[in-house]
């Protein structure tokens, strides 16, 4: 009996731990206006996570307003958005290793970049540091309907970004 009661302790003591980091990788969005957002998937026979905060457009000027072009940007609200990535994997044609990385990016009115950042935990983009960048590609936006809340999706090999009236995404794949 006694070992049974250690034994369930362990597995609960083991359990905790092991969800622990997916708990602590966004704070709790009780009391924010941008909740916190997840996608999963499989692309190309790897497995995609994105976190990040979802906020609102609420008859805003998005692009070029809110979020300013030429900047370096979170991608989101709060934390930074994060992106993970369980084998190595090309994005755009280009080499990212597995493991999780902060998502930023640079929005443009013609041409965007994407920013895969070494440093995944961090709020937004204030101590944002390019000197720690893994990877950059740049790719065209498009226009789409309108999205209130920002969302990414997995949409084939693509992992899109949808808000506002636009639409902006980058291709992954496993690397050979």
């Amino acid at each position: 009996m006694k070992k049974m009661i250690l034994m369930s302790v362990f597995i609960m003591v083991f359990a905790m731990i092991s969800v622990m980091p997916a708990i602590a990788q966004r704070g709790d969005d009780a009391d924010r206006a941008s909740k916190n957002g997840k996608v999963e998937g499989t692309i190309d026979g790897v497995n995609v996570v994105i976190e990040y905060g979802r906020p609102n457009v609420k008859e805003r000027k998005i692009w070029g307003g809110l979020v300013p072009f030429d900047k370096v940007w979170r991608t989101g609200a709060n934390e930074a958005t994060t992106f993970t990535v369980d084998r190595n994997v090309t994005i755009e044609g280009k080499a990212l290793a597995a493991g999780t990385y902060g998502l930023f990016t640079i929005p443009g009115e013609t041409e965007w970049t994407f920013i895969f950042n070494k440093v995944a935990k961090q709020w937004g983009a204030m101590k944002y540091d390019a000197a720690q960048d893994a990877l950059r590609v740049m790719v065209k936006p498009k226009e789409s309907e309108h999205v209130e809340e920002m969302t990414f999706k997995i949409d084939g090999n693509n992992v899109v970004l949808l808000w506002e009236k636009l639409a902006v995404g980058f291709a992954v794949a496993a690397a050979k």
